[in-house]
């Protein structure tokens, strides 16, 4: 199987891809197109049928799919023109190959994670980092879920492995400036996120559920850890609020999605933990998959509102 990342500009492809999307579309001459994102393991590929023909059978989303056509280059990204597509039978395709997973140990991360848990010694937050992940079909999730549809850490385990990195600054963070309550703060690097697993469905979807779409990570996770806070007797009604602000601030602005701005410094702490290993990992991911080599520009990318490129080695 030729995955995704090993495509090159102008080969000729015939290959099987999961369909996430596909969408009937209209050319500014006004004729039809079908654009569509496919999928596999290593990636996602942009991908259009210009001619409707007889050599395109019926397609729908979730669907894996046999194409032959030719990579080219759109505004520096790869771009497959299909040419032949049709439904994959069972048997032709393992759907092992077209679910990201991360590179990382997940069972090792989870450990790690589970060390910063225990680490927490406030006996009412202690208590309610037991309780919730106590949760052995929760915990379940939380390893393998995704951390976004799609920009970072779109991939099985990409929530933990985000997680578990927010976890690693804050602890440091908290090293460096004594004003900063450690306890509160990698209690909420841990739960930052945990609004994900009803904001975002399993793979091969990856998509986002009515919840997410109505309600959003933020408001799903302040009010799941509101419920998980009632079990905790005599959990204090201000660190209750503290964790659920810093919950609700943790993307920092108003406009970034965040219903509250940081009042803490905990929750500013926080919001800049998860910017910055959100917005590394989409460095990382970038690099990888154009493989840059050190030195050289990648090209304007809207997400840094720059043209960006690795260090020379």
């Amino acid at each position: 199987m030729r995955y995704i990342n090993e495509l090159r500009d102008g080969e000729l492809v015939s290959e099987i891809y999961l369909c996430k999307q596909c969408q009937i579309q209209k050319a500014k001459t006004g004729k039809s197109y079908m654009s569509l994102s496919l999928q596999d393991k290593s990636g996602v590929l942009d991908a259009k049928i210009w001619d409707m023909g007889p050599g395109i059978s019926n397609i729908e989303p979730m669907d894996y799919i046999k194409v032959e056509g030719q990579i080219t280059t759109f505004q520096n990204n790869l771009q497959l023109n299909i040419r032949r597509a049709r439904k994959a039978e069972e048997g032709e395709y393992d759907a092992s190959d077209y679910l990201p997973v991360s590179k990382r140990d997940l069972k090792e991360m989870y450990g790690e994670l589970k060390g910063y848990m225990d680490s927490v010694k406030e006996p009412h937050l202690q208590a309610l980092l037991v309780n919730v992940f106590s949760d052995k079909e929760l915990a379940k999730r939380f390893v393998k879920h995704s951390a976004a549809k799609a920009i970072h850490h779109a991939f099985i385990g990409g929530l933990l492995e985000h997680t578990l990195g927010v976890a690693k600054l804050c602890d440091f963070y908290a090293s460096c400036y004594p004003l900063l309550n450690r306890d509160l703060l990698i209690t909420a690097a841990i739960f930052h996120d945990i609004g994900k697993l009803e904001e975002i469905s399993v793979f091969p979807e990856n998509d986002y559920t009515d919840d997410g779409n109505l309600l959003g990570h933020i408001f799903l996770g302040a009010e799941f850890l509101g419920k998980k806070i009632a079990e905790v007797p005599h959990f204090p009604d201000r660190l209750a609020a503290e964790l659920r602000h810093c919950i609700l601030a943790h993307h920092g602005e108003l406009e970034y999605g965040s219903p509250k701005k940081p009042a803490l410094a905990e929750a500013l702490a926080l919001s800049m933990a998860d910017n910055l290993d959100a917005k590394m990992e989409t460095f990382k991911e970038l690099f990888a998959a154009n493989e840059v080599a050190p030195g050289t520009w990648l090209g304007y990318q809207k997400l840094f509102e720059s043209n960006i490129r690795p260090t020379s080695k």
